[in-house]
């Protein structure tokens, strides 16, 4: 699963610039052969009366430990009107709480040697630490002191709010081509909230927002049965529960808000719109199909076509558009990942003096052939040995391991499905990768942003908000940062 092996993710706070589960798993390609490679990891898991659920991942191969928290919230549980709320809590988590002064989390790791980072996504909110193996203890006790009593104070919410809005005009607002990474998902999306809306927040809101309000968002996410604690390294199981057991097991648990986003309407007919971009220097595009969430039966198959298409110089994209043609000089091809109803999206930017227009002829001709005559042997088996190494190198490390467990436990309900997950793309067909082809890229399921250099023209029309011209009201949205 691609998005659980790209640790990239932006609104970090330390670094520069990411339907039911029964019914998921039901319908899971079967892995074919001995099964996963990865089987030999080691995971255990436990649960605290409190709910917190904890994850042990035991790897003596370098003294080194790393702590992984992750809350199920993320800005698709934000309310209309309060968005970048869950962004704000990154930064609001490293300014204090009952036993540790604002900054000293930053200083009590790096003196000990250790890094540490946060990141925010549309589903979800994490924070992590590596440090030498003899300081398990300090890292837990960091995370569950800012856990139980974070300092939510007006000087705080105050100083990093105006760190928030300054990072979105730094990184969206002031960046050729970013604004429209963020509107993609306004025209896919539309009316459905938890996805449509920007993650770094919008600045209206944010100005608006009470401390009040953000204490409560706070109250209402930041609970330890709402949380998983990932532990992965050089420990011996039984003194780490310990530990976890002393500084976390007393954090009282309280109700968490049930997510209930509602369906997302059906697409009828394709969506188009065209943006101008004032600091961008040539034509760019944006494609977005509707595919199913992350870890369905399908997207195992939809993840090996992106990489057929746009994975590397020699997929069949970059060969045809880049290469051969010379219509574009980059072209990108990805799935989103997101726990949600996901998208199949492909970023063009284009070469001086060539139109989107063209370079989409060249994508969808690409998947109508495919899901004609559908594609190889050897692109399947290139595609497979691709994501089979970047899964295998995405969880060498611990700190790899430890954010890759947490999520699987939080997203799927077992961090020890990771395990078995190498073996479910090994299963996909030439077949399976056809029929998916065929079945999520028609005309009617697809959006279509163009990016045109320079301001707009104030006397042009405004868009009709119509189904086939779709116009959402102008913001911005990303899972945690742009991709």
């Amino acid at each position: 699963m691609k998005h659980i092996l790209n640790l990239a993710l932006a609104c970090a706070v330390l670094l520069p610039a990411g339907p039911a589960l029964g019914e998921i798993a039901a319908g899971l390609p079967q892995p074919s052969g001995a099964g996963s490679a990865l089987a030999g990891i080691s995971v255990q898991r436990e649960t605290l009366g409190n709910g917190l659920r904890v994850v042990l991942n035991v790897d003596h191969t370098v003294p080194t430990v790393a702590v992984a928290i992750y809350y199920d919230v993320g800005s698709r549980n934000e309310e209309q009107g309060r968005s970048g709320f869950a962004h704000l809590f990154e930064h609001m988590m490293f300014q204090g709480s009952a036993n540790v002064e604002k900054g000293q989390h930053f200083s009590l790791i790096m003196n000990r040697g250790g890094s540490m980072n946060g990141t925010t996504g549309e589903d979800r909110t994490n924070y992590f630490e590596t440090l030498p193996s003899n300081e398990l203890a300090l890292g837990l006790f960091l995370e569950a002191d800012r856990m139980r009593s974070l300092r939510i104070t007006q000087e705080n919410f105050d100083n990093q709010r105006a760190t928030v809005i300054e990072e979105r005009r730094q990184r969206v607002d002031n960046q050729p081509y970013a604004p429209s990474m963020l509107r993609i998902n306004e025209l896919a999306y539309g009316s459905y909230w938890p996805y449509s809306h920007s993650t770094i927040g919008e600045v209206q809101d944010l100005e608006n927002a009470p401390l009040e309000a953000v204490r409560q968002f706070h109250d209402a996410y930041y609970a330890p049965n709402n949380a998983v604690l990932s532990i992965s390294g050089d420990f011996e199981p039984a003194q780490a529960m310990a530990l976890v057991r002393q500084y976390f097991a007393t954090i009282p648990r309280h109700d968490v808000p049930a997510y209930q986003p509602g369906p997302l309407a059906p697409q009828t007919a394709e969506r188009r719109e065209t943006m101008h971009d004032a600091l961008a220097e040539l034509p760019a595009f944006h494609i977005a199909y509707h595919i199913p969430p992350a870890r369905s039966a399908d997207h195992y198959a939809l993840e090996l076509l992106s990489t057929i298409l746009g994975d590397g110089e020699s997929s069949r994209l970059y060969q045809k558009l880049v290469k051969e043609d010379e219509l574009c000089q980059d072209v990108q091809v990805s799935t989103d990942d997101r726990r949600g109803p996901d998208l199949f999206s492909f970023w063009g930017l284009m070469a001086h003096g060539h139109e989107p227009a063209e370079a989409q002829r060249v994508i969808f001709s690409e998947l109508d052939h495919i899901a004609q005559a559908g594609i190889t042997p050897r692109e399947l088996e290139k595609a497979k040995n691709r994501m089979n190494s970047a899964f295998v190198f995405g969880l060498q490390s611990n700190l790899q391991r430890a954010r890759n467990l947490a999520e699987f436990e939080l997203y799927f309900g077992d961090a020890g499905l990771l395990r078995a997950e190498l073996a479910r793309y090994t299963a996909v067909t030439a077949e399976d990768v056809k029929r998916v082809a065929a079945r999520y890229f028609p005309a009617t399921n697809r959006t279509v942003l163009d990016i045109v250099p320079g301001p707009a023209d104030a006397a042009e029309a405004a868009p009709a908000a119509a189904e086939g011209h779709f116009a959402v009201p102008q913001s911005a949205t990303t899972e945690g940062g742009l991709r």
